[in-house]
């Protein structure tokens, strides 16, 4: 048997296949690139929700710093009105105001 390359030329020549390439191939193709393009498009919406996200967390983050200073910095303020009441108490010789008020 002889390969004969005009007779397998001939068979992408035939109808059924010119009208599949003129009409399947570039529908297929556009398919392809508009998935391609959509999804390029959604990795790029998602890369600045990430970002978004990342810029959200570092805020919160930073004003539970904040807050988290706030609170300790007004625990010890309460604590040393407490010491200051303590001391005064333990200083005290005399009987106290309630001591006082039932005599």
């Amino acid at each position: 048997m002889v390969f004969d390359y005009n007779e397998h030329v001939m068979n992408f020549a035939n109808p059924a296949f010119q009208q599949f390439v003129s009409v399947a191939l570039p529908i297929m193709v556009t398919l392809m690139v508009t998935v391609w393009t959509a999804q390029w498009s959604q990795n790029k919406r998602f890369d600045n929700l990430n970002k978004r996200f990342d810029d959200l967390k570092a805020d919160m983050n930073r004003r539970f710093a904040d807050i988290h200073s706030d609170m300790i910095r007004r625990f010890d303020s309460v604590e040393r009105r407490f010491d200051r009441i303590e001391k005064k108490l333990d200083d005290h010789d005399g009987p106290m105001v309630a001591e006082q008020a039932l005599r």
